[in-house]
């Protein structure tokens, strides 16, 4: 992945914003009911061996932030796919892809790893 260091800044820049709205709409799953719509829980069997609490349902609030995040991520991830740099980007695009996805993170020089 060392070979893809020279990405243009609006694509790290898209790359950085798709990895926090991807966050938030993680997030806000985590928090929200189970159930998108009033459903009733069930209890334990053989086959589902948690009990599962009655879900209200997603307020029209909440429908309102997992769309607008669902289609941000949409929108994002079509700049992503579609940006000029893939069609002229050395080597793999695929291994491109995959360091793009890591831009971000700290280098791992290799020093505090112990064998």
């Amino acid at each position: 992945m060392a070979d893809f260091v020279d990405f243009p800044q609006d694509l790290l820049d898209v790359q950085l914003e798709l990895h926090r709205v991807q966050a938030e709409l993680h997030a806000l799953y985590a928090r929200l009911p189970w159930s998108v719509d009033p459903m009733a829980g069930h209890g334990e069997d053989f086959w589902r061996p948690r009990l599962r609490e009655d879900s209200p349902g997603y307020s029209d609030d909440e429908k309102a932030q997992v769309a607008a995040l669902r289609a941000r991520q949409l929108d994002l991830t079509v700049t992503l796919s579609c940006h000029d740099y893939w069609a002229s980007c050395p080597g793999s695009v695929v291994g491109a892809r995959a360091a793009l996805k890591h831009a971000h993170e700290p280098a791992d020089d290799g020093e505090g790893a112990e064998a």
